[in-house]
């Protein structure tokens, strides 16, 4: 339930915010409520709010000023202050939520108020698996990173966001760290289309091709029924150490095109195609050929408010790797979740379970965080769990089961299991 406020700390607040930027050319109307008598301690500041439409009586001409104000009321307070164009940016911040639901835009305050934000993630996790899997060579593996977003308004359109990143790797027992500025993109509209231009780090199908950072010029028209496209350079792929050939040359330009939908109903669904033009080791990883091209459909079906389903198939153009082995160039991925742990929400949580099958010509770097570095494809499965555990605190356990898709290529005991433990702060 909402808070009650005392009326007459809200009342004093209200008038000594608002009264220079919105009442300073109002001219009075005499005595405005049967109940304010002119004698009356709040008469001075009721009178002149009254006269500047931001506050109003009961149909009967009172006031009522006795009674205690809920949040609610006083959000319309705010809200025909800032139509009236007066500066109440510490009243808007605390009543935000109110004000969002009475269809009050504070965007425009926000950026009079600071036009540069940052916003920031800390995330730990601890892996342990059944071999050693890690580039150090060991069975586990555990690391805290750390994000601060830095986001600035360049006019109503456009903004550009940056993000440095601090790596802490706990499993070596060397104290290493790592601190790079990872994220320098701008976005924005032109006409109707949503474009953004520079490092950025996001997935392509889901992340079930790729995940990761990349430097693209990306743009998307449409809302519930969208058209998007990217084109750049596919920057992580080259730094990993888990691509196919294990090399630091894999991948020279990509690009990306992409038609769905995105509404409220039943079912979603989107359609694409990813190419990327092999660099050398790329090239020795599918058999001399240099360019690799994945199409992808999925579905999303929303059979309740708390239940979804998901399911993605993808079609690579490569069967060879490196010799002429042959491997299976189609994949699918089906997915059940079931609520979700929302980070301001303390004590919500979620469920999931996937299946999958992916042949090596259908991803790049996969999102999972379980083993899928196998030079034929992997199939398997996982499931965990999120629970919010206090405000933008989320905790997550997950375990997955992973085997090559061929073992006469990557050997019969390569099956891999891991355990994956992770908490998110958001600030």
């Amino acid at each position: 339930m909402k808070r009650i406020l005392p009326f007459k700390a809200l009342l004093t607040a209200a008038s000594l915010i608002m009264m220079q930027s919105v009442l300073s050319t109002v001219t009075y109307a005499e005595n405005p409520f049967t109940d304010v008598p002119a004698g009356h301690w709040a008469y001075g500041s009721v009178e002149k709010l009254a006269a500047a439409g931001v506050i109003e009586g009961y149909g009967d001409g009172t006031f009522r000023g006795s009674r205690l104000m809920t949040r609610y009321e006083m959000a319309q307070v705010v809200a025909k202050a800032l139509a009236k164009g007066a500066n109440v940016d510490r009243l808007a911040a605390e009543f935000a939520e109110e004000l969002d639901a009475l269809g009050v835009r504070v965007a425009s305050l926000e950026k009079k108020a600071d036009n540069v934000t940052v916003t920031g993630e800390a995330y730990y996790y601890y892996a342990k698996a059944n071999r050693n899997v890690t580039e150090h060579e060991k069975s586990f593996e555990n690391e805290l990173r750390t994000r601060l977003y830095m986001t600035g308004n360049i006019n109503d359109n456009w903004k550009y966001i940056g993000r440095i990143e601090n790596r802490q790797q706990f499993h070596d027992y060397a104290g290493n760290e790592e601190t790079s500025f990872n994220i320098a993109k701008v976005e924005g509209r032109l006409g109707g289309l949503n474009v953004s231009a520079g490092r950025d780090d996001n997935v392509f199908a889901e992340g079930y091709i790729y995940d990761g950072e990349y430097d693209a010029l990306k743009a998307s028209y449409g809302d519930k029924f969208y058209v998007s496209g990217a084109f750049g350079k596919l920057t992580e792929l080259n730094d990993d150490e888990t691509v196919p050939a294990e090399g630091e040359r894999f991948s020279k330009t990509f690009w990306n095109a992409e038609v769905g939908t995105k509404t409220d109903g039943f079912v979603n669904g989107k359609l694409g195609y990813l190419s990327t033009k092999l660099d050398r080791d790329g090239k020795a990883a599918y058999n001399g050929k240099d360019r690799l091209g994945i199409w992808y459909a999925g579905l999303d079906f929303n059979f309740t408010e708390d239940l979804g389903l998901n399911a993605m198939y993808l079609k690579g153009n490569r069967d060879r790797l490196a010799g002429g082995k042959p491997v299976d160039d189609n994949g699918f991925v089906v997915g059940l979740s079931y609520k979700g742990a929302e980070e301001k929400k303390p004590g919500t949580w979620g469920l999931e379970a996937n299946y999958y099958r992916q042949g090596r010509s259908t991803y790049l770097l996969h999102t999972i965080d379980g083993y899928t570095d196998f030079k034929s494809g992997f199939k398997g499965w996982s499931v965990g769990g999120e629970l919010t555990v206090a405000k933008n605190m989320v905790v997550g356990v997950t375990y997955y089961d992973t085997r090559p898709m061929k073992g006469e290529i990557d050997g019969d005991d390569a099956k891999t299991k891991i355990l994956w433990s992770d908490l998110t702060i958001t600030f």
